[in-house]
């Protein structure tokens, strides 16, 4: 399982159940404000090959309804929707579902439809799904409660899907490349000298505490079983190298909770300036390359 961008915890909560040490932090509003164009620029696609195996061992046939929480721009809403009657993407920034819906527009998807709201509020009657997805979201809710309230919104026979996925950068394996791979550590080192030492995540602060990948999938394991859910079956889908361009890398950073752009304030413009001279020197014309991490689809049966 790759590791999530950050942890974090719903609005009122302490924490993810079972990682202790997220206490004080709390979701606002704030914690992607405006991302979402970043986002679909700076965020490699999900490949085809993820969507055609979900295709393929959900027997997806253009029928039923797909709900993807913590949706944002859309990234897998838009393209796992062509496989059912209706899809509904959620989530708790406007300004991603905005984006979500010029995306479909421009894809010429009418069968979506978006709702701007938190995971934990979802209401029982919003369903019944046949498939609910959670991709690079689920970290950033009351899980326990979250989990739940997806269990009571399936239908029969229903499957739960958790997408994990790092698309914002690749991994640094040592292999040829292309092109240069983008300097991530001096980027995230620039990112300290503007912001701080501590990661932030919209109006709050969280710790760095260490990432424990195993650990994460067996408390999440738990929590769906905890909530009903049984039977887990898991897809991956390989890794692949992709080609960026500077604007591509920049808007990767700003497309984090941790380097949104309203945390820059007023010096937003000098530290895009500084970021691009990284870039410039790591790569005079101004291509990268990237081998991104594998992708494990967990899917979750009641």
């Amino acid at each position: 399982m790759t590791a999530p961008e950050v942890p974090g915890a719903g609005a009122g909560h302490t924490g993810p159940v079972g990682e202790p040490g997220w206490a004080g932090w709390f979701w606002d509003p704030s914690l992607y404000a405006g991302s979402a164009g970043h986002y679909v620029r700076g965020r490699v696609p999900y490949p085809r090959e993820l969507v055609d195996a979900l295709a393929a061992e959900l027997a997806l046939d253009g029928t039923g309804r797909l709900l993807d929480v913590g949706c944002g721009p859309g990234s897998l809403t838009l393209p796992l929707a062509p496989w059912f009657e209706r899809a509904t993407g959620l989530d708790a920034d406007a300004g991603m579902l905005a984006e979500a819906a010029r995306q479909a527009g421009a894809a010429g998807i009418r069968n979506v439809d978006w709702v701007n709201l938190r995971a934990e509020d979802l209401p029982a009657d919003l369903g019944p799904f046949r498939v609910v997805t959670l991709a690079q979201s689920f970290h950033w809710m009351d899980r326990a409660l979250v989990a739940r309230r997806l269990r009571g919104v399936l239908g029969s026979g229903g499957v739960l899907v958790h997408v994990h996925a790092t698309t914002h950068e690749g991994v640094s394996d040592g292999q040829p490349l292309p092109f240069p791979r983008p300097p991530r550590r001096e980027i995230a080192e620039l990112v300290r000298r503007f912001l701080g030492p501590r990661r932030r995540a919209g109006q709050g602060i969280l710790p760095d505490l260490p990432v424990d990948e195993a650990g994460r999938g067996r408390v999440e394991a738990g929590i769906y079983r905890a909530a009903g859910f049984g039977g887990c079956t898991r897809i991956e889908v390989p890794g692949s190298v992709v080609s960026r361009s500077a604007d591509e890398v920049v808007a990767s950073v700003f497309s984090l909770s941790s380097a949104a752009p309203h945390l820059f304030g007023d010096r937003i413009s000098d530290f895009e300036a500084a970021l691009r001279g990284l870039l410039a020197e790591a790569s005079p014309d101004g291509r990268f390359s990237e081998r991104m991490r594998e992708i494990a689809a967990d899917i979750w049966r009641i």
